[in-house]
């Protein structure tokens, strides 16, 4: 038996969704979506590293 691969999706209903998506959005139109889903997903970790780095200093200059 396969294992499902995302919150009990299994590959049949992922086939069905990838299409679905493809119906709504057209196939020009799909990598200038993950195109921008690309630079939302690096601004969220640059957005990350900046939290990150503020608790570093913020923690280095509480020490002395």
């Amino acid at each position: 038996m396969i294992q499902p691969l995302f919150l009990g999706l299994g590959m049949p209903e992922l086939i069905v969704i990838l299409i679905v998506i493809l119906l709504l959005f057209g196939a020009k139109k799909i990598p200038e979506l993950m195109k921008g889903a690309g630079k939302g997903v690096r601004a969220f970790k640059d957005g990350m590293k900046e939290v990150t780095t503020d608790e570093t200093t913020e923690e280095e200059k509480k020490e002395p």
